[in-house]
């Protein structure tokens, strides 16, 4: 079992510090070194959770930073998003919640948002009248476009981090969704 502890970090009194920052402790590695002493088979991990739990909230954090001043959330930056890849700039809505893989509840809510907003209408399918489409607007279109260019220029909140490293850990959480079912 590894310690996930950086070289960079040395244990005082049992707690982990960064000797560049005396007074800053690093929690996830605290933790690491708390499991291991009681249940040292689970604590890689526990640690690799919690990390990548507290890395989304971090990323989350930035990205709706980015987003703010277009009055927009990730899920509904999301939505217009995929709205505005398509060849038709519609989808039926069931199938937007496949494709950004939340509850159809979910989409039903952020569609009805960016539907107040202009930026998207709903209506019926032409081929089958039980299906909802979910359609862009030109405003959403263009406030995606907007929104696009300004997750872009952040890096989508990691722009100090290679783009190799992005690809490693896409890659390795690739893995984690496939081990948890994602990707049937």
């Amino acid at each position: 079992m590894r310690d996930p502890v950086k070289t960079s970090q040395v244990s005082y009194g049992g707690a982990v510090q960064n000797p560049d920052h005396p007074d800053v402790l690093d929690p996830i590695a605290e933790a690491h070194r708390q499991w291991s002493a009681r249940w040292p088979e689970h604590a890689d991990h526990m640690a690799a959770v919690t990390s990548v739990m507290r890395a989304q909230q971090l990323l989350l954090s930035r990205v709706e930073a980015a987003l703010k001043p277009f009055g927009l959330t990730f899920a509904a930056y999301e939505a217009l998003r995929l709205l505005a890849f398509t060849r038709t700039g519609s989808l039926p809505m069931g199938k937007m919640g496949a494709r950004l893989m939340v509850h159809p509840a979910s989409v039903t809510n952020v569609i009805g948002r960016l539907e107040e907003r202009g930026l998207v209408g709903r209506s019926p399918s032409p081929r089958d009248r039980r299906v909802v489409l979910a359609g862009i607007t030109p405003a959403g279109r263009d406030l995606a476009e907007r929104a696009t260019a300004a997750l872009n220029d952040t890096g989508f909140g990691i722009a100090g981090l290679p783009a190799e490293r992005a690809a490693e850990i896409t890659t390795a959480l690739r893995s984690v969704r496939a081990a948890a079912g994602d990707l049937d």
